[in-house]
């Protein structure tokens, strides 16, 4: 097993919180969406990545459908961000913290899942990547918005560098809880270095960078 049991869950869980709560923030201000809405939004976004994750790997049915934590969870940020929306709004760059939180965490545990499923590196790196950015993808999509990871700010490549640190960490027989953390930390680091110097990954020649991005945090390049 690529990673232990406990550790996967209680990252797995974690990332789903704080996405689930970035999608509720998303439908609240920028799509203002009911209750209904809002809770929808941050089960997609929170569940999104991982779902997408399972299905490809061929764990069926998906974690989130085996276990009653999952749904919980994303419902329940749903519904604290609905209801403390109002005192959430003055705290943007928590907001946008926890969103970089919950990228490192996906990446980590989408990257160890796939390696425990007998994945190779480079498939399991990209499957960190994926479940990392698929929330977030989904959600964009259903409130008509090209997602940003396409065009916008440092998104992937902080995912990309966690899942390569996860998968070298594995492969080295050195993963664990301090290994975990640290390819999180790393993803969180550039992730909020590009954030806060606003950095682009190059656009093509010519054409001028969007540099859209939302103060819940939201995905981007």
């Amino acid at each position: 097993m690529a990673a232990e049991g406990p550790l996967l869950l209680s990252l797995d869980l974690s990332g789903t919180f704080v996405f689930a709560l970035n999608g509720a923030m998303t439908a609240v201000r920028a799509a203002k969406l009911d209750i209904v809405g809002v809770v929808a939004l941050a089960m997609i976004t929170g569940l999104g990545g991982g779902i997408i994750r399972d299905i490809l790997i061929g764990a069926a049915p998906p974690a989130t459908f085996r276990d009653w934590r999952y749904l919980a969870v994303a419902g329940g940020g749903g519904l604290v961000a609905f209801v403390l929306s109002r005192a959430l709004n003055r705290f943007a760059l928590t907001i946008t913290m926890l969103d970089a939180a919950g990228l490192g965490l996906f990446a980590v545990t989408g990257t160890s899942k796939a390696l425990a499923f007998g994945l190779g590196a480079g498939q399991a790196v990209i499957l960190g990547v994926i479940t990392g950015v698929g929330g977030g993808t989904l959600r964009d999509v259903l409130i008509r918005e090209i997602p940003t990871v396409l065009y916008s700010g440092l998104y992937a490549i902080p995912a990309l560098i966690a899942a390569i640190i996860t998968a070298a960490a594995t492969r080295g027989h050195l993963y664990g809880s301090p290994a975990a953390v640290a390819a999180a930390g790393a993803c969180f680091a550039v992730r909020m270095i590009g954030v806060h110097f606003d950095l682009n990954v190059p656009g093509p020649p010519g054409a001028r960078a969007n540099r859209g991005k939302r103060a819940t945090g939201g995905d981007g390049f």
